[in-house]
C-alpha cells in the first residue's frame, strides 16, 4: 500500500509473519535492490522483529513498520509501553501513543495503538477464560497432591488457562488474580516499532493496517474465491488460473470499496433475489421477486441495472 511522505507516495510492502523462512525477506529485499527499489518501507508482523532483521532491512536507505509482542520478553516493547503520553484519535476510535527508545545502537519510534472496541472484546474473551478455568478447578481442594498436579499438568497444555494458574506453595490451585489484573493493561492495545523518522504515527498505523488488507487478501483466495486445489499440470495454464483468482479478488476489492460494506454481507444480501416459475393454464412465466431495498442500494452503488422482472414467458400447448 501507499503512504504519503511530504507529498511523495511511499510504498509501504507487507509481509505476513506466516511466512516460514526468514531468509524469504533477504531474498525479495535483494530482488528489489536489483530493481533500484531500496528505499521501501516493509510492514511485517512480529515474527520478523529480530535485531538482524531489522538492520538489514535499513539497508540502502530501507525503513521498516513492525509489530511487536506486547507480551514478549523485549526490553525495549517493556520500555515503551511503561513510558507516560497521551493518546489522541487518528481515525475512527484508534487511538496512537508514540514514544521513542534508544537501545543503544539504534534510536527506534513505538507507536502504542488501542481500540476501545478491541479492549472490550478481549475483556469478555479473558473473562470467560477465567470463568472457565475456576470451573476446572473448582473443588480440587479435596483432590490428593498427585491428582492436583495431573490436573495442573493437564490445564497448563492450554495456553489461556496457563496464563492465569498459579499453585499455592501448598499445592493448591488458584486463578492468579495479579496476572489477571496485569493483562487487563494490554486490552486492545498493539504496539508498532518503526525506523522511518517522517511518518506520522497515523501514516505507521495505516501502514501496518496494509499486512492485515494483505493477510485478507490471501485468506479470501484461499476460501472465498477457492484458488485451491488446482488441477493443471502446464505453467502457463497454472499462471493463467492464479491471474483469473487474482482479478476476482480485485472485483471483490471493487465492490467493496464501492458499497462501503464486506463482500459476505454484499454476498447474502444479492442471494435473497431469487427467480421463480409459475405454472398456469395459460403457460409458465418466470419472476423475480421483489428487490429489497439493500439490493437496490447495492445496484445502484454498483451502477447495475435492476434486472428485468420477467423471464422466459412460455404459453401452454394446445
Amino acid at each position: 500500500m501507499a503512504v504519503t511522505r511530504e507529498g511523495i507516495p511511499v510504498r509501504v510492502w507487507t509481509f505476513p509473519g506466516n511466512t516460514s523462512d526468514q531468509v524469504l525477506i533477504r531474498t525479495v529485499k535483494d530482488d528489489l535492490s536489483d530493481w533500484n527499489l531500496n528505499r521501501v518501507i516493509w510492514a511485517l508482523d512480529r515474527g520478523f522483529t529480530s535485531a538482524e532483521n531489522r538492520r538489514y532491512l535499513q539497508r540502502a536507505g530501507g525503513h521498516y513498520i513492525m509489530g511487536e509482542k506486547l507480551r514478549g520478553d523485549s526490553a525495549e516493547a517493556a520500555a515503551a509501553l511503561s513510558r507516560q503520553g497521551r493518546y489522541h484519535t487518528v481515525a475512527g476510535n484508534l487511538r496512537v501513543k508514540e514514544v521513542r527508545v534508544d537501545d543503544g545502537a539504534a534510536r527506534d519510534r513505538f507507536v502504542i495503538c488501542h481500540n476501545p472496541d478491541a479492549a472490550t472484546r478481549d475483556a469478555a474473551v479473558r473473562d470467560q477464560i477465567v470463568a472457565r478455568l475456576q470451573d476446572r478447578i473448582g473443588g480440587s481442594d479435596t483432590l490428593s497432591a498427585s491428582k492436583r498436579a495431573e490436573l495442573a499438568g493437564q490445564l497448563k497444555t492450554k495456553p489461556g488457562f496457563a496464563r492465569f494458574l498459579r499453585a499455592t506453595p501448598g499445592g493448591l490451585l488458584r486463578v492468579d488474580r495479579a496476572k489477571v489484573r496485569a493483562d487487563a493493561n494490554f486490552d486492545g492495545k498493539f504496539l508498532l516499532r518503526t525506523s522511518d523518522e517522517s511518518l506520522t504515527a497515523a501514516d505507521i498505523a495505516q501502514g501496518y493496517k496494509g499486512l492485515y488488507e494483505a493477510e485478507r487478501g490471501w485468506r479470501d483466495l484461499k476460501s472465498t474465491i477457492d484458488l485451491r486445489p488446482v488441477y493443471h499440470h502446464r505453467e502457463d495454464r497454472i499462471r493463467a488460473h492464479v491471474q483469473l483468482q487474482w482479478l476476482a479478488l480485485l472485483l471483490l476489492r471493487v465492490a467493496e470499496t464501492t458499497v462501503g460494506d464486506t463482500w459476505r454481507n454484499i454476498r447474502d444480501e444479492l442471494e435473497r433475489l431469487h427467480l421463480v416459475t409459475l405454472a398456469t393454464t395459460e403457460g409458465q412465466v418466470a419472476q423475480r421477486s421483489e428487490l429489497t431495498p439493500g439490493q437496490r442500494s447495492i445496484l445502484r452503488a454498483l451502477d447495475l441495472p435492476e434486472p428485468p422482472r420477467f423471464f422466459d414467458f412460455a404459453p401452454a400447448v394446445e
